[in-house]
């Protein structure tokens, strides 16, 4: 049985979420499946030691329209590149006709895939519900990333409070202001020794800096240098992620961490409840179920409130 698994969103943090219903389906047919996914969801790197994945296909679409998989002769060249794999089965984590005529054209017999030309839908509900349908089982929401033992660094000093900032962010309305992230490093170090991991990019080489640039940066490593497989078990060591609605958060909660997630400028109800690990602050004047992509509450969310919460998670 030989089975492919369809998922072209694009960030970390979508990848992490449809884990649960990759390990089921690789479970229910007892063999490790194949993924087709796109590169920044860096599951080359997250599932790296995950026995669940026989192989990570590279899906390569762009929003140029100009890329290897793009137009026709994208169309045709993926679907022989999978028709070269003989698969038996394929689960289609969306609802484009293109991935329906993809898999055809590969000559795959069995085709699940949602409703065609859904347009809006929640990602862990759609995911679960589509999953559940066709392996007829409960399948729990909580995502788990594997990391070989002889991976996971040595624990930290447990003299110190070791913390991960999630500063960055896909975009600007999706992230708490710099300066709130140094005072509350600040104040923490404060009440108890504390050691922070920066977690962020090339694109976050700025935010990074002023962290590093202040008084607390003496307190901070940056994650700017290294790669995701790399920073994962440094984050399996800490005692807690504060941060913005980003693929760390997610990263950090399938890792097995308590997570203050701050939700700025996405859905709540869509990437916030899902895992037992993450607790969540809106913007004040918002809900959980009012948050949307367009909140841009950024300037509202309360710092005494994260100061509050994530004292009360590190105890």
């Amino acid at each position: 049985m030989k089975v492919l698994v369809i998922q072209p969103k694009i960030g970390m943090g979508d990848m992490v979420i449809y884990l649960p219903y990759i390990h089921a389906i690789s479970k229910r047919y007892k063999t490790p499946v194949s993924l087709l996914v796109k590169k920044n969801s860096r599951a080359d790197e997250i599932l790296q030691d995950d026995d669940c994945v026989r192989e990570i296909i590279f899906l390569e679409r762009s929003k140029e329209k100009n890329d290897n998989h793009d137009g026709f002769f994208g169309f045709i060249k993926i679907s022989k590149e999978i028709k070269t794999r003989n698969f038996d089965k394929v689960f289609i984590f969306n609802s484009s006709l293109r991935y329906y005529l993809i898999s055809k054209y590969a000559g795959i017999k069995k085709i699940m895939q949602y409703p065609l030309f859904r347009k809006n839908d929640n990602i862990v509900i759609s995911a679960k519900i589509f999953t559940e349908e066709y392996l007829d089982e409960i399948i729990s929401t909580q995502p788990k990333i594997i990391l070989k033992e002889n991976k996971i660094q040595e624990p930290f000093d447990k003299s110190q409070k070791h913390i991960c900032i999630g500063l960055s962010a896909s975009g600007p309305t999706k992230r708490w202001g710099i300066n709130n992230y140094i005072n509350l490093c600040e104040k923490l170090n404060e009440k108890f020794p504390c050691k922070f991991y920066l977690a962020g990019g090339k694109n976050d080489e700025d935010l990074i800096n002023q962290i590093i640039n202040s008084k607390i940066g003496i307190n901070c490593m940056s994650f700017k240098d290294l790669k995701i497989k790399d920073a994962m078990p440094i984050i399996k060591n800490c005692n807690l992620y504060i941060g913005n609605d980003t693929g760390w958060l997610h990263i950090a909660s399938a890792l097995g961490l308590k997570c203050l997630a701050l939700f700025m400028d996405s859905p709540v109800m869509a990437y916030g409840k899902y895992s037992k690990n993450i607790s969540v602050i809106v913007p004040e004047g918002e809900t959980e179920e009012s948050t949307t992509h367009d909140t841009l509450g950024g300037d509202k969310i309360s710092f005494s409130l994260v100061y509050e919460k994530t004292l009360k998670l590190l105890n």
